[in-house]
């Protein structure tokens, strides 16, 4: 893997978030990757409750400072930046004080998702590749974990598709089965549509579900990774439907030679 540039852009990363299948299994995969010699930058969201002083994250004031326009509202995006221990990995942190300020990641103390939870997926997305282009990093591989970053393969798909930038990527999009119950409301259809990206490519989301989020990522993805051991069998088809390389479950002690055979062979 040296040499190759890989993005990693997750829903949840560890240390900065508690230990959950996802935040463990993209940082691992990551920190191996970077081990084996690849150029890494991981992006996640700043959500509220990451401790700012004890990770120490900053913010790069060259990168923030930008406007991004999600349904017709012009929303800040600041961009903090942190290093793993012991690591020497960058993270880079999607800020925004109406989106991801508040102390908690996707539901209130009720345990209700939070009404926003799909504008707060749309800029994620765009913020992350808007913060790409002015690193002018142009990556290899575009790994993408966890629902929140799920808009991202589309986005770069259609949104993105004429950008130079990303003409060479390929993207890679980890499947897990923890989720959550219920929609995303009724308007991210319309949401979506606010940025030109054509009705008939939105299709899969006319219920803004779990499983639909996965299916639009699968969709617009080069290939398929399944990041827990058990995923529904509804999606389980869907990946089988859409005829992309698969990588199956694999342990953590086999990640290393697995995912980079993977990249590699089937990716690159």
């Amino acid at each position: 893997m040296k040499d190759k540039r890989i993005l990693y852009v997750s829903s949840e990363v560890v240390p900065y978030l508690p230990e959950t299948e996802t935040s463990s299994t993209s940082f691992e995969i990551a920190r191996k990757m970077h081990g084996n010699g690849a150029q890494t930058r991981i992006f996640m969201p700043r959500f509220g409750v990451i401790n700012e002083r004890r990770h120490q994250l900053h913010e790069v004031i060259r990168l923030s400072g930008m406007n991004l326009i999600i349904n017709d509202m012009d929303m800040p995006l600041i961009i903090k930046v942190a290093s793993i221990p012991k690591e020497r990995m960058q993270v880079y942190f999607i800020d925004n004080d109406e989106y991801f300020k508040r102390k908690a990641l996707y539901t209130d103390e009720d345990g209700n998702l939070f009404a926003d939870n799909d504008e707060r997926t749309i800029f994620f997305a765009k913020g992350v590749v808007e913060t790409v282009k002015k690193l002018n990093w142009a990556p290899d591989i575009i790994h993408v974990h966890g629902w929140m970053a799920s808009l991202l393969p589309l986005y770069l798909r259609e949104y993105y598709k004429n950008d130079p930038l990303f003409s060479d990527s390929k993207i890679v999009t980890s499947i897990y089965g923890n989720g959550f119950k219920g929609t995303l409301g009724n308007d991210l259809v319309d949401k979506i549509k606010y940025d030109a990206i054509a009705e008939d490519k939105l299709s899969t989301l006319s219920k803004a579900s779990h499983s639909n989020l996965l299916k639009i990522a699968i969709e617009n993805s080069d290939a398929v990774i399944k990041g827990s051991e058990h995923l529904s069998e509804e999606i389980e088809k869907y990946i089988q439907e859409n005829k992309i390389p698969v990588l199956a479950f694999q342990s953590e002690e086999d990640y290393n030679e697995a995912y980079s055979n993977f990249y590699l062979t089937e990716v690159l």
